[in-house]
């Protein structure tokens, strides 16, 4: 009875130390950001640099964020490797190269993929190391404007003091209503990059980037792909239309359907597959049926369980928080940078905006420029823009000009045999200074930052056009856009 007893007494014993769950503080610190994604871990590391005592929560177990977990970078890794799978398989022979027998070993490329994503998000940890940032690890609440608690992973928690705090949690999916993803059949981007086998038909609920990235992988490992797209435009909002239409033909040569002016009514799964029910601009129904559904409708930001209303942070109705010139919300203390805020969702602004900002809490004085923030479609052809488009030209009633030179008179373009796409300028007729650069080509995502240098400096269109270019370039075909522009014709067009 007594050893039925010491036996009964060790498992309530051990079951304690189960229940126990840690806690922590952390007091005095000048600066704790929440989220560690590319606005995030830059902030926190430029903060650290510049003195202050920084802290950043992170919810994952590794830093990053979406963009370097499951979002810009491993994504980037599958296009560029599903590329020279496509450029073996079906280019090779006209190159001169013969490879008999060329096959995907899925496994391995994701395997590569995660090798890349790993390196990353390690290398933050090295960084945050280095630069003497406390991380926290869990999902971080701001309970005062000077106070966030941490709930850990094991179920404890971790009080940090601080003098302030600046909000970078980014964003997450938009959900589809009535379409419940389950990263298998029915997938988001996350799970669009994790397929464990090549589909033989995937549809997509969304032709902008997301979409046209993740199809144009998917495409040349063999799927069959059909885009949905509820604009009449592929490459999402702000893209310059006559730019749009030009990678969707490349895109549509490639093998990708698309089907704009169409909206989604529905999607179920059947025995076939997931059927989706689709409706065109004219009423006209019809049902595609495939075996992988990808919704890719865009992004919301993340302020789920923040306590941002408990402290009474204002939001505006679409769920992002409005900052000042110095990213401060209506609480003078409380910052915020990236998604979360107005502005297109894109690492590169977050990473600008985290570094201003920090600057901004030590006196300095803010700028940004939203104007010269570039955005880039990493297809074949990539895509590449900075600025205005003819459209918001148009709308503006800016009296504009146009310089526009094909890749296919580009040498470079020719001797690499991958001649898709167009340089397009657009400048102001009367002053001749730049107000919009778009790109497609195979290095448009190169490219397009001597357009940003350029816009963000001022520059004319004649400035670029007379700037030697080395040949033989693709950056060439640029200045002969820019001469277009300038002078009404280009050399070598």
């Amino acid at each position: 009875m007594q050893c039925v007893r010491q036996g009964v007494l060790a498992s309530r014993s051990r079951l304690f130390s189960l229940r126990t769950f840690s806690s922590a503080s952390i007091n005095d610190s000048d600066l704790v950001v929440i989220g560690s994604g590319p606005g995030g871990y830059v902030a926190a590391i430029k903060a650290a640099q510049m003195g202050l005592k920084t802290v950043c929560v992170e919810k994952n177990p590794t830093f990053g964020g979406t963009c370097l977990n499951v979002g810009c970078i491993p994504s980037k890794a599958l296009l560029n490797n599903s590329h020279y799978y496509h450029v073996a398989k079906h280019e090779f022979a006209s190159r001169g190269i013969k490879a008999d027998n060329v096959e995907v070993d899925l496994p391995a490329m994701m395997k590569a993929k995660d090798t890349s994503v790993s390196a990353l998000t390690g290398g933050i940890a090295g960084l945050f190391k280095k630069n003497g940032i406390t991380s926290v690890h869990g999902h971080g609440t701001i309970v005062t404007p000077n106070q966030v608690i941490v709930k850990n992973a094991d179920g404890g928690r971790t009080t940090i003091t601080t003098k302030n705090i600046l909000i970078a949690t980014g964003s997450e999916v938009t959900p589809f209503p009535g379409i419940e993803v389950d990263e298998e059949t029915i997938v988001s981007s996350t799970g669009a990059l994790s397929l464990k086998t090549i589909p033989k038909t995937l549809t997509l609920i969304g032709a902008g980037v997301i979409g046209v990235e993740l199809g144009s992988v998917w495409q040349r490992l063999g799927t069959k792909v059909t885009a949905v797209e509820f604009l009449g435009n592929i490459g999402g909002a702000g893209i310059d239309l006559e730019i749009a239409k030009n990678l969707q033909r490349s895109l549509q040569k490639q093998g990708i359907k698309f089907k704009l002016n169409t909206k989604v009514i529905s999607a179920e799964r059947t025995p076939e597959g997931i059927k989706v029910v689709a409706e065109n601009a004219k009423g006209k129904r019809e049902e595609i049926t495939s075996d992988v559904l990808l919704v890719c409708v865009g992004r919301r930001p993340y302020t789920d369980s923040l306590g941002l209303e408990n402290i009474g942070v204002k939001m505006d109705g679409k769920g992002k928080i409005p900052v000042n010139e110095r990213f401060q919300t209506n609480i003078k203390n409380i910052y915020a940078i990236g998604d979360v805020i107005d502005g297109p969702m894109l690492a590169h602004k977050a990473e600008d905006e985290g570094v201003i900002c920090v600057e901004g809490m030590l006196g300095g004085v803010p700028h940004i420029n939203y104007e010269c923030v570039p955005s880039v479609v990493y297809t074949h052809p990539e895509v590449g823009w900075v600025g205005k488009s003819e459209e918001q030209c148009k709308e503006l009633g800016i009296n504009y000009k146009i310089g526009s030179f094909p890749m296919a008179a580009n040498s470079r373009s020719k001797t690499n045999m991958d001649t898709d796409g167009m340089v397009k300028v657009i400048a102001d007729k009367e002053t001749d200074r730049l107000l919009g650069i778009h790109i497609v080509s195979s290095v448009a995502g190169e490219l397009i930052n001597e357009a940003t240098l350029a816009l963000e400096y001022g520059a004319s269109a004649e400035d670029i056009a007379r700037v030697c270019h080395a040949h033989p370039t693709v950056s060439e075909a640029l200045k002969e856009a820019c001469v277009a522009a300038y002078a009404g014709k280009p050399i070598n067009f």
